[in-house]
């Protein structure tokens, strides 16, 4: 455009409830809708910026009939607003628009339901450009005529932004020169791969709107821009992009900064075929599941925007050097990798909320990230939220926690190993201090003994008593017994018969055997003790034995003789049993006296003087 050229500012044309607009750009719209879509950049390089609003024309005016045909909407001093332009009153309409020159007031013109003639509409246009209005709107334009030679005419027009909106546009020529656009929104159209194919005419064109078309083809697009040598910002959003290796290499514009492929229906092959030197790349609500190993290196790229797709962790940065900020809101992550801030060491912010997180020991590393980031974590804690399991689905993540044991798989190895050798090494305490073994090996012998004794004399199961008492005492307490037990016991009154181990162990068994034969034979087990008795090794056996026989027939069989005071430091923690027996059963105590021995034998013969047969009868009877 010349430096002499006026501003357009408004211009709204109507073809079939379609408009075109002015503002040193020309847009398309729906029927009675103001649009006029310029980007920031795009102001920022030299158009006014206090031209984006527009003026409310007709605001509280009321309508009246003109002498020329038309309907006066609003009439004053710089706004003028009219209706009903046809085509016997447009040439009246031409005639008053050429009165308003630069130097007129009038600033504000609306034309409203207008049906002439495509001529006549250029005309208006001209007449316009070089008059003071400043906003022209043109809204419900009805277009006589041929309308094949609009698309020539858009392509060509001398203007620096074009908006052709929800238009239902198939298809926009190739300018047949270098075109001063620099701006083009075609968005919500029905555009194909074909538009601007080898079309190397827009090369001051830095800003390209797409969205919402019918794109098909990554790799055509690609091409379509190869040849805007000045594009920097592309939307493709919500068309129906896909991408296969077998559509062959991508060729963008070397200039290309900012990509917006979101809404499409792209996959992760979509990363074969990005800008090498793009900067801003939006992929979110596509259908990529992971970002492939091995892709072209994009060093630019700073902001990558992955939302709602199919991710199912977070991407690795080792093609994303220079990556600043990463969008991955509403994937598919349950458990997000712990190690992202070490792989990608310049990223600023990370938005990874509204993920279906799963709270378990695997998330215990990414909230420790949290804490270490220092702030990176884009929506903490509000977008992040657990969703599995079911018992915590709605809790946020800052407010689930499990203990370092419960997920440190090695820890609680170890604490378990430790545990059980703690509570293995009190068992074997306990077993050593209370002999524990030397029971259990006893409670084997009498279990043996007793099957053999089963199966090798069947006809000895039923033994008839034949001693009124057996006698267990120390090797070292053998004169007491033989000098003054035995000779009191057997020779005197009552012919008391006595089972002792040197005269009725039988020959051939061992001494466990005989031991049980011998206390099963006998009424009562007599017991002599003294600090000599607790440390015999056979005596205890003899003790062990007589005490089952007391809990397995229910019978008062043991009588205790307390030859000599025992002190209690010199039982042995085995005899456990024995402490049991003298602190809850009575025994005899031997008298020095020998006065008192009368007494104590006559109580002793008491104690076991019974009819053999008698006794032997009651216990088969309790049997």
């Amino acid at each position: 455009m010349t430096k002499n050229m006026r501003y357009l500012r408004n211009c709204f044309i109507y073809n079939c409830l379609f408009v075109f607009t002015f503002w040193d750009n020309i847009g398309l719209a729906k029927k009675n809708e103001l649009f006029a879509s310029v980007p920031n950049n795009f102001l920022e390089d030299g158009l006014d910026k206090k031209n984006m609003s527009f003026p409310h024309s007709y605001a509280n005016n009321q309508h009246y009939k003109a002498d020329y045909g038309w309907v006066v909407i609003e009439n004053t001093t710089e706004s003028l607003s009219l209706s009903e332009i046809a085509d016997d009153n447009v040439r009246k309409l031409i005639t008053l628009l050429s009165k308003f020159r630069k130097g007129s007031r009038l600033r504000n013109l609306t034309l409203t339901n207008m049906s002439v003639d495509w001529k006549d509409i250029i005309k208006v246009l001209q007449v316009v450009w070089h008059s003071s209005i400043e906003y022209f709107n043109i809204n419900n334009l009805t277009q006589l005529g041929n309308v094949d030679d609009i698309y020539n005419i858009f392509a060509n027009m001398n203007i620096a932004a074009l908006t052709i909106a929800e238009s239902e546009l198939i298809h926009m020529l190739c300018p047949s020169s270098d075109s001063p656009l620099r701006y083009i929104n075609f968005s919500k159209n029905d555009l194909t791969d074909l538009l601007f194919q080898n079309c190397d005419k827009l090369i001051q064109l830095e800003t390209f709107i797409l969205h919402r078309n019918k794109f098909e083809s990554l790799s055509k697009v690609s091409f379509m821009t190869s040849r805007m040598k000045s594009l920097r910002y592309l939307d493709m959003s919500s068309n129906l992009l896909r991408n296969s290796r077998a559509e062959g290499r991508c060729q963008w514009a070397d200039s290309l900064a900012e990509l917006d492929l979101s809404s499409n229906q792209l996959t992760e092959a979509v990363f074969e075929c990005l800008p090498a030197n793009i900067n801003k790349v939006d992929l979110q609500n596509n259908q990529i599941a992971s970002v492939p190993k091995g892709i072209t290196e994009l060093h630019s790229l700073q902001e990558l925007n992955l939302a709602s797709n199919r991710l199912a962790d977070l991407p690795g940065c080792r093609a994303f050097t220079g990556l600043e900020i990463l969008n991955i809101e509403r994937n598919l992550i349950l458990t997000p990798s712990a190690d992202f801030f070490e792989t990608c060491p310049s990223v600023k912010e990370l938005q990874a909320g509204q993920n279906p997180f799963k709270c378990s020991c695997e998330l215990q590393d990414f909230l420790r990230l949290e804490r270490q980031s220092g702030g990176k974590l884009s929506g903490w804690p509000e977008a992040y939220v657990c969703k599995y399991p079911e018992d915590l689905s709605g809790t946020q993540l800052k407010d689930f926690h499990l203990t370092e044991l419960a997920c440190n798989t090695t820890l609680l190895l170890v604490t378990a190993l430790l545990l059980t050798l703690v509570l293995v090494a009190v068992v074997a305490f306990l077993c050593i201090y209370l002999d524990v073994p030397w029971y259990v090996r006893m409670l084997w012998q009498w279990t043996q003994t007793k099957r053999r004794a089963w199966h090798d004399c069947p006809e000895e199961r039923e033994t008839a008593l034949q001693f009124h008492a057996f006698i267990s005492y120390s090797e070292r307490d053998s004169l007491w017994v033989k000098n003054e037990l035995i000779p009191n016991l057997e020779k005197g009154e009552g012919c008391i018969q006595l089972c002792q181990h040197e005269r009725n162990f039988i020959p051939g068994k061992s001494i466990v055997e005989n031991i049980i034969n011998c206390i099963e034979k006998s009424y009562k087990s007599i017991f002599v003790l003294s600090p000599n008795f607790v440390q015999s090794e056979w005596c205890h056996y003899e003790l062990y034995f007589a005490h089952h026989k007391l809990f397995s027939e229910n019978s008062n069989s043991l009588i205790l003789i307390l030859l000599e005071p025992i002190p209690p430091y010199v039982i042995p923690a085995r005899y456990h049993k024995l402490k049991a027996l003298m602190a809850k059963r009575t025994y005899l105590e031997w008298p020095k006296e020998r006065s008192k021995h009368a007494l104590f034998w006559a109580n002793l013969r008491a104690a076991i003087s019974i009819n053999l047969s008698v006794a032997d009868e009651q216990n088969r009877t309790e049997v």
